[in-house]
């Protein structure tokens, strides 16, 4: 079995055990890294288990979405923008939205799309939401929104950190904030049942190969047998977790999250700085045989988020049941697999 495979697999065995059937999901950003992994399981759990649950996908483009959902059944597009009002009108049981700008580069360049796409489309989502008297909606947050929190201990959701206003790369981070309480006065002033999950970085099988992400280039590194170039020193502190883990976290959320509250969804094993995940790469993914450098350019033309000591505490998710599975050096491996495979 393909290792893609055996992780939509584990993810069915969830959904059956939270008993999400005949049910219908909306989910935007469909055909990103998250959205398309909670999509093509859905659609794995309706063709061998016959779950019955319907799947919304909403896409821009229905081209791409053909491409990346070629030899899944039973997904309905519903093509538009989250900026836009969405025009689907039929019933709909659980909205995950899991739209975002995902390129630091655009977030440097185009910050003020950047920040007026992610509060608009949480808007419509939520009005969205709101209309259809949703059993649950979950929001797909990022670890961003901790900011720059001083210390080594572990960090619970209520413990935020600074955010810069003054650089603009501050409008991914702040964005997140501002949508997580627009999510806090929903959920207070008309009562719709949404829940934030605030995600770590999360990769895995799943990912495309031709992804330019930092931890992609690690893993294109180990592949090609090159060196793994650092652009910074790595005394950032990374904190990840790996999709098939991040998907049976977000399906748990929608049967198990309080409404208007948050849940850090990481593996705390995985909780490491840049450069020892490099270290991890090179010597226990590529078996020592490619070495780390360091080159640090001037200025800050790639758009990374500052350096953060962040180590991320999940035991809020992890007390409603949810357990990871895969460590860092596993999901490389998984990585690199399901590259080689498809």
């Amino acid at each position: 079995m393909k290792v893609f495979e055996e992780d939509l697999k584990r993810v069915t065995q969830d959904l059956k055990e939270l008993k999400l059937k005949n049910k219908t999901f909306f989910i935007t950003g469909a055909t990103g890294l998250v959205g398309s992994v909670l999509v093509k399981a859905l659609a794995y759990a309706n063709h061998h288990y016959d779950l019955k649950n319907g799947i919304v996908a909403q896409v821009r483009n229905p081209q791409k979405a053909e491409k990346v959902f070629d030899g899944y059944a039973d997904i309905t597009y519903c093509v538009g923008d989250v900026r836009d009002t969405i025009s689907y009108s039929g019933d709909v049981d659980y909205v995950i939205h899991a739209a975002s700008e995902t390129k630091s580069r655009n977030m440097i360049d185009f910050p003020v799309e950047t920040l007026w796409t992610a509060l608009s489309g949480a808007k419509n989502l939520l009005d969205f939401a709101y209309k259809k008297k949703i059993e649950k909606m979950v929001f797909l947050s990022s670890m961003e929104a901790f900011g720059t929190v001083d210390g080594d201990q572990r960090t619970p959701e209520e413990r935020l950190g600074y955010i810069d206003l003054r650089k603009v790369r501050s409008c991914y981070p702040e964005s997140k904030r501002m949508i997580e309480n627009m999510c806090v006065c929903y959920s207070s002033e008309y009562g719709v049942p949404v829940t934030i999950a605030r995600l770590a970085q999360t990769f895995g099988a799943g990912v495309s190969s031709e992804d330019t992400r930092v931890f992609a280039q690690f893993a294109h590194s180990a592949m090609t047998g090159e060196d793994i170039v650092l652009h910074t020193t790595g005394t950032s502190c990374g904190n990840y977790v790996y999709t098939a883990d991040a998907a049976t976290a977000i399906f748990t959320l929608l049967k198990k999250g309080a409404s208007g509250e948050c849940y850090t969804v990481a593996n705390e094993t995985s909780s490491m700085q840049i450069k020892d995940m490099a270290a991890l790469v090179a010597n226990c993914v590529a078996d020592g045989k490619i070495k780390v450098v360091i080159d640090v350019p001037e200025g800050d033309k790639f758009g990374y988020a500052p350096d953060v000591k962040l180590k991320l505490d999940a035991s809020k998710l992890r007390s409603l049941g949810w357990k990871p599975q895969i460590n860092l050096e596993e999901s490389y491996k998984r990585l690199i697999k399901y590259w080689q495979e498809n």
